[in-house]
């Protein structure tokens, strides 16, 4: 039983991934569909590529992950379906692929005649993947693609004074992500977010009182900022691409 994993910035209020699903469902009906998020800003390549890279690798070899914010739908820009590591990729060449193409198969897909130019998603992504779920070679689905757009991750920063990254994703409890190792974490003296909030250090949220801040190693591995029952985006004014600076972690 094949497994699909959708991610989209479809959001949940329309009808446009239920007709994916559809799509996907009439063409492979024993497959397994995940919803990995539909909540992704609208646009925002960059959550969506933090959201892949972060899942893909907890899915079982051979799952399919269709990956879809793109604002270029309907223009020159190439649609994508990629192998790598024993998974298969379906998703715009934006760059949003770029935590998977290193070493990766990759071919463009034909977009039919009769395509919606506003709906890729149901019309050209879904029946691609379809048509791996049942079983096809990624090379019939179109010709190989040597230059796909990758967007490579912001590098955080070794300093005089510490270690100096970026948040790199916002999610919905309002906790600040960053690029920061969490192994810097282990040698820091203060965490300072947007150049003036200093967030305790502690292993979880209920380390502070509620309404501060505080910094912990997450579950993803890297330096987060969370406020304690609220929003640490709001609390700080600081969203994606803010600085995170960790003290005291020079060699």
């Amino acid at each position: 039983m094949p497994v699909i994993t959708l991610l989209t910035d479809f959001g949940s209020n329309d009808s446009y991934v239920a007709e994916m699903k559809g799509v996907l469902l009439s063409a492979t009906p024993q497959s397994t569909i995940v919803d990995v998020s539909h909540e992704v800003p609208p646009g925002d390549r960059r959550a969506a590529k933090y959201l892949l890279g972060r899942t893909w690798h907890r899915f079982p070899v051979g799952a399919i992950h269709v990956a879809i914010v793109d604002p270029e739908v309907g223009t020159s820009r190439r649609a994508l379906a990629a192998q790598a590591q024993g998974h298969s990729f379906i998703a715009p060449d934006n760059g949003l692929l770029s935590p998977i193409l290193d070493g990766a198969a990759v071919v463009e897909l034909t977009v039919p005649s009769d395509a919606s130019t506003t709906f890729h998603g149901r019309d050209v992504f879904a029946p691609a993947a379809a048509r791996l779920a049942n079983g096809e070679e990624l090379s019939a689905l179109g010709p190989t693609v040597e230059n796909p757009i990758v967007t490579p991750p912001p590098i955080p920063e070794q300093t005089a004074g510490g270690m100096r990254g970026e948040v790199v994703y916002v999610d919905r409890f309002g906790t600040l992500i960053s690029n920061i190792p969490g192994t810097a974490f282990e040698r820091s003296t203060g965490v300072v977010v947007g150049g003036e909030f200093t967030a305790f250090l502690g292993r979880t949220f209920r380390d502070v009182e509620q309404g501060a801040l505080v910094a912990f190693v997450g579950s993803g591995g890297t330096v987060e900022i969370a406020a304690r029952d609220r929003s640490a985006a709001q609390v700080t004014g600081v969203g994606m691409g803010g600085e995170v600076r960790v003290l005291g972690t020079s060699p």
